[in-house]
């Protein structure tokens, strides 16, 4: 244990930050594998949501210094492929 109170206060400050990242890391990945978890299923409409709610998280968490701004691009990128990859429900196919 820290024996000074400059280090007890350290072990503190420390331990606050700790849990302030903890609890956003785990709000990202919510966000993120119920997006996986829609395109999994299939339902492009689900995704597409999941998608659009999961995005300005990831751009928060790079700009705030959680994850490195090249790796929410990655996780953006490749979510919006599989997004494109899966067909549109027959209802909402546009007439050609």
């Amino acid at each position: 244990m820290a024996n000074t109170p400059q280090a007890r206060k350290r072990v503190r400050q420390a331990g606050k930050r700790r849990n302030a990242n903890v609890s956003q890391r785990s709000m990202m990945r919510t966000y993120l594998k119920k997006t996986v978890k829609a395109l999994d299923a299939g339902d492009r409409v689900q995704a597409e949501a999941a998608f659009k709610a999961a995005e300005p998280i990831l751009d928060r968490m790079a700009r705030k210094g959680f994850i490195h701004k090249n790796k929410a691009a990655r996780h953006k990128s490749r979510l919006q492929a599989r997004i494109r990859g899966l067909q549109l429900p027959p209802a909402e196919v546009p007439a050609v």
